[in-house]
């Protein structure tokens, strides 16, 4: 059972450690990889506030397609190239954006989104796809976040099998 009250009290750094330690958790308790992945959104959600959506896109093909979710229903697919998730795909790059507006060919699925950070989902040198964050207020993520969030990947690594996803 997941439990909200220990993060209440806690400050911005307390929390993103315990997120990775509320992944472990989960990761370590239950094998199919769909649930985990869906849990991990959830687990993002509770302990990184001021955000209006965070989910997966993961690489099929040639395009990334929507994976597990909290927020407003999203883009389905996106181009490599195109956008925030586009460009982490195509350079291997993390991309922390203080302004979306600002991104040549940002794609906004949700108007309401403001800052973006993503993630891309690196395993063996093959890319599988992106994490990706978002909220309504300007300059919202920092190099905290952007540290517990690889390293919130990095764990995913150690556990999910990307190809069976």
């Amino acid at each position: 059972m997941f439990r909200i009250e220990p993060i209440q009290n806690m400050d911005q750094e307390e929390r993103l450690k315990y997120m990775n330690v509320l992944l472990k958790s989960q990761l370590s308790s239950e094998k199919d990889d769909l649930a985990n992945i869906s849990n991990a959104t959830g687990i993002i959600m509770a302990c990184v506030d001021r955000l209006n959506w965070v989910g997966f896109y993961i690489l099929r093909e040639d395009e990334l397609v929507l994976g597990p979710f909290q927020g407003l229903p999203a883009c389905n697919r996106i181009e490599i190239g195109k956008g925030v998730c586009g460009t982490a795909v195509k350079t291997k790059k993390i991309q922390l954006v203080s302004d979306v507006h600002l991104f040549p060919g940002h794609i906004a699925c949700d108007s309401a989104s403001n800052s973006e950070l993503v993630i891309p989902i690196i395993k063996d040198d093959e890319v599988y796809g992106v994490l990706d964050l978002d909220s309504p207020e300007k300059g919202r993520f920092s190099e905290l976040e952007k540290k517990y969030l690889v390293k919130f990947v990095e764990i995913l690594n150690e556990y999910i099998d990307w190809n069976k996803i």
